[in-house]
């Protein structure tokens, strides 16, 4: 591995070492109000999205105080977005993992400062929505181009970014009938994780596997798509036969 893909890997072991200091403090506190009121996912429990909350705490406090605005962090998920696909092209994995990771942490802190300073709004919600697909879908652009030597894996980089939008169609379609459907097994979350995990650890994977660089990159990818279209399958057929319900009672 490079010095970089050593350091940007020691870095996420770093961090995750902080579990089980958390896993102590956690004993003595109550589960984040946000995560508390948001459903389980299959992938991403309560405690392990109410560790990453406890872990942005000490960022997210200054903004609020700050009183920073939520767009600012709407703009720089984008710009975080673009920044991952520019790290692909010039096949800086590890580098486009931090700009992943990034621009998610961003999705996260604007809602939460959003509402922390009461600042939710329809104009919000659109940006935020809106933009997050700006950042995917050029985040996505980016991996067919580190992919493309390969045709298999430019298929499954079009199905990963065309079942991500359908999810996020399929929801926001949904919402704009009436019905709130935000199941699934792969989610924003769940894709962010994947792909910056993927990033940070496909240089020490394939070296030490003897596989080609991108293998494990490759992988998730392909995981991410065929997840994001049962998601997607899943979210479009739950909402249909709500409607479908609906429809008849009204009859």
């Amino acid at each position: 591995m490079s010095p970089v893909e050593t350091a940007a890997l020691a870095l996420v072991l770093a961090i995750l070492a902080t579990m089980p200091a958390f896993a102590l403090k956690s004993r003595h506190r109550t589960t984040d109000a946000e995560v508390a009121k948001r459903p389980a996912t299959v992938l991403l429990g309560f405690w392990v999205r109410d560790w990453f909350m406890w872990l942005l705490g000490p960022v997210e406090r200054p903004l609020v105080r700050a009183r920073v605005s939520p767009d600012l962090l709407n703009y720089l998920g984008v710009g975080f977005g673009v920044a991952a696909a520019a790290a692909f092209v010039a096949n800086r994995l590890p580098v486009a993992g931090w700009m992943i990771t990034l621009s998610g942490v961003c999705d996260i802190l604007d809602g939460r400062l959003a509402r922390a300073l009461g600042k939710v709004t329809d104009h919000g919600a659109f940006l935020d929505s809106t933009l997050d697909r700006f950042a995917e879908a050029a985040t996505f652009v980016g991996v067919a181009w580190v992919l493309a030597g390969r045709p298999w894996t430019v298929c499954a980089t079009m199905l990963a970014m065309g079942g991500s939008l359908l999810v996020s169609y399929a929801r926001a379609r949904g919402e704009a009938l009436g019905v709130d459907c935000k199941g699934g097994v792969m989610q924003r979350a769940e894709r962010l994780v994947f792909l910056a995990v993927a990033c940070f650890a496909d240089g020490a994977v394939t070296d030490g596997m003897g596989w080609q660089r991108g293998t494990l990159l490759a992988g998730s990818v392909s995981l991410i798509g065929v997840g994001s279209v049962g998601t997607a399958i899943y979210r479009t057929a739950k909402i249909a036969s709500t409607l479908k319900h609906r429809d008849r009672g009204r009859l």
